[in-house]
């Protein structure tokens, strides 16, 4: 359900259920459980400290750690006191961390204690003063909140008080943290409200596998928590551990980039685990390919659903619901689906112009659930606003029957010949020789072609196949122009936290191999 009424403000989520459910379990961390009334008054003693520590409405408060029960404490201590949540990327650099620090200019940091001295360097190297605040992994923040009381203290709050600062494109260019506010958060909860696609039971329970400091890894934890569900935590996501839980916790929903459900299947203890308390995996992030997806319905018997969306949209902006996922037409689970109710979709060419059925552009998304705009970048936020509607950068189509189908990043099209190449056309052909468990395309320059279609491809275990061997299977599917030029073997992918493959890092790898073999 929609609980407008009741849950208005980002911290409402665990004050309401505190309310009508308090002994329900909300959190299993480290094998131990929190009800909705402990994180209820644990969050309102995180609150009190920070208003002692001179926490003001609209102050920014940092989170550096995997996940753990402090997430959330944090996460609703924060909104407790008016304040704004940032998760910080644990995976950065201290010149990288530094860079965000200093944009966001949070008032403190709680900071997990294995991340202290990537901070304390990241805080060195910035022009602001941090307050850190470090935790134990297993007490959560109980040493910050000794002695506070644990009365909500009530802090009035705006539904356009940014509730949540989460920062996107670390890896390209200056950072952005996008600004989500209450009420954006309430306003997705009632798009889903609205899809009969999203079910969710007081009795699920999610697992929490993916990175707090990604949308995808918090937003549908709060939805699940919303519908007053379980959420079990692991810290980072580690397939072994991730099939181990499976069976002690027996997880009713799985939230998982492509990449992960691969490794999922191809690990040893798959054969034997019992997936059948899984009702449903929704998977983001990445491409899939057909034959994976096949595989996993095939092999854990339960329903898929993809989710396409952005930090910016506050969520889903499209879903491949279960019903579509058609194993007949193979060609049509690679859609990414529908978009939402309330969930506007439009597909433009290079002059704004709307395209016909069938013609790639550039998706553009107006949501009731759209980002304020991204801090202190005023002309970023003005390149991605328009009218109410966001730009992605995603190119696209919708066909005939209206299903939505991504083909690439607009940045990361390749022009080559004067011709358009989008990377996941010819990764999707490269996908279908048996010899090959992933692929990545990217543009290199060239100065007869301007770019040249260039790959990089992980091979199955225990098999092998050549450069010419993989042009030639290449050449029977896709034009001669779209066939890459160059192809690299490797061991793996580089991948975000998220599951996405880091095109800018894989490119410039790609071309130091190649000026090397030179």
């Amino acid at each position: 359900m929609w609980l407008h009424a009741s849950i208005q403000y980002l911290p409402d989520v665990i004050r309401y259920h505190a309310r009508q459910a308090p002994d329900k379990v909300a959190l299993i961390d480290q094998r131990k459980t929190y009800s909705y009334r402990e994180m209820d008054l644990r969050s309102n003693q995180v609150a009190n400290g920070l208003i002692q520590a001179n926490a003001r409405p609209g102050d920014v408060i940092g989170f550096l750690g995997k996940n753990s029960l402090a997430v959330f404490e944090s996460l609703f201590g924060a909104g407790k006191a008016g304040c704004t949540f940032l998760p910080l990327n644990w995976r950065l650099t201290p010149a990288e961390l530094a860079q965000v620090i200093d944009d966001a200019q949070p008032l403190i940091i709680f900071a997990e204690h294995e991340c202290l001295a990537q901070l304390e360097a990241a805080c060195k190297i910035s022009q602001r003063s941090v307050r850190i605040e470090p935790f134990d992994v297993a007490a959560g923040l109980t040493s910050f909140c000794s002695g506070q009381g644990d009365i909500d203290p009530g802090v009035e709050v705006s539904p356009r008080d940014v509730a949540l600062l989460i920062y996107t494109s670390g890896t390209t260019g200056k950072p952005k943290g996008v600004e989500l506010t209450h009420q954006s958060i309430s306003h997705m909860r009632l798009c889903e409200h609205l899809e009969p696609s999203y079910q969710w039971l007081a009795s699920d329970i999610l697992v929490m596998a993916m990175p707090n400091f990604h949308l995808l890894g918090l937003s549908v934890p709060i939805q699940a928590l919303y519908s007053q569900a379980t959420v079990t935590l692991m810290p980072a996501l580690d397939v072994g551990k991730l099939l181990q839980m499976i069976a002690q916790d027996r997880p009713t929903m799985l939230v998982l980039a492509p990449t992960a459900i691969q490794m999922l299947l191809d690990h040893p203890d798959a054969k034997t685990t019992d997936f059948s308390s899984i009702r449903q995996v929704i998977y983001a992030g990445s491409a899939i390919t057909a034959h994976l997806l096949k595989r996993a319905i095939k092999e854990m018997q339960c329903e898929f659903m993809q989710f396409y969306g952005a930090t910016e949209s506050g969520g889903a902006i499209t879903i491949l619901r279960p019903d579509q996922h058609d194993l007949v037409h193979e060609e049509k689970l690679k859609s990414c689906g529908t978009p939402l109710p309330l969930t506007e979709v439009s597909i433009v060419d290079a002059n704004g112009q709307p395209c016909p059925d069938g013609e790639i552009g550039e998706l553009l998304v107006r949501t009731p659930a759209n980002f304020r705009g991204y801090r202190n970048q005023p002309e970023a936020t003005a390149a991605a606003l328009h009218d109410g509607w966001y730009r992605t950068g995603d190119a696209g189509y919708r066909a005939s029957d209206g299903l939505l189908y991504l083909v690439d990043r607009v940045k990361d099209m390749i022009v080559t010949g004067g011709e358009n190449v989008y990377s996941t056309e010819v990764e999707q052909a490269l996908a279908k020789h048996p010899a090959v468990a992933m692929s990545a395309v990217v543009g290199l320059p060239d100065a007869h072609w301007g770019e040249m279609v260039s790959a990089v491809v992980v091979l199955k275990a225990g098999h092998q196949a050549s450069e010419e061997e993989l042009v030639k299977h290449c050449r029977q599917l896709i034009a001669g122009y779209k066939v890459p030029k160059r192809i690299c073997f490797d061991n793996a992918l580089p991948t975000s936290p998220a599951g996405k493959v880091l095109k800018r890092l894989l490119r410039d790898t790609l071309q130091s191999k190649l000026q090397s073999a030179a």
